[in-house]
């Protein structure tokens, strides 16, 4: 049976060396595009920290950082570390994360990011959008991993 965390679609050329570091270069100049921010988590391998564009939902007064393409790199640092950088312009703030991992508390997440961001990441994930049932959506977030950060 396949390991449903597994799940990884990489970056292509265009979005690795264009597309993410012009997102990131902007949000870093405190121009966000569509509420992006820069994370910094510490490497789990080499203690550097990685950067990396992403989009925390704010949601019911809590934030969230869904993993569109899956086990990111970034998704492995950040459940080692349990706590990264955010930065948008000049201000940083440090969070810590926890992720979900009950379905009931990752559907409504995932629900609303795809709603407000389908058109960015939706093709990442395999048909599944806002209008879907709630195990289908259930069944997308063992492949997508959802952090709460506080």
């Amino acid at each position: 049976m396949t390991n449903q965390r597994s799940h990884y679609q990489a970056p292509g050329r265009l979005t690795r060396y264009l597309m993410n570091p012009l997102v990131a270069g902007l949000t870093r100049l405190g121009l966000p595009l569509a509420g992006s921010a820069v994370l910094g988590v510490r490497g789990r391998s080499s203690g550097e920290i990685r950067t990396v564009p992403v989009n925390p939902l704010p949601l019911d007064g809590r934030r969230y950082l869904v993993a569109a393409r899956g086990e990111t790199q970034w998704v492995r640092n950040l459940r080692v570390a349990g706590q990264a950088e955010l930065t948008v312009g000049r201000r940083t703030e440090q969070v810590g994360a926890t992720e979900l991992t009950e379905p009931v508390d990752s559907v409504p997440v995932l629900r609303e990011y795809l709603r407000r961001w389908a058109w960015e990441v939706g093709a990442f994930f395999d048909g599944v959008d806002a209008s879907s049932s709630d195990e289908e959506l259930a069944a997308a977030t063992r492949r997508h991993p959802i952090f709460v950060l506080s």
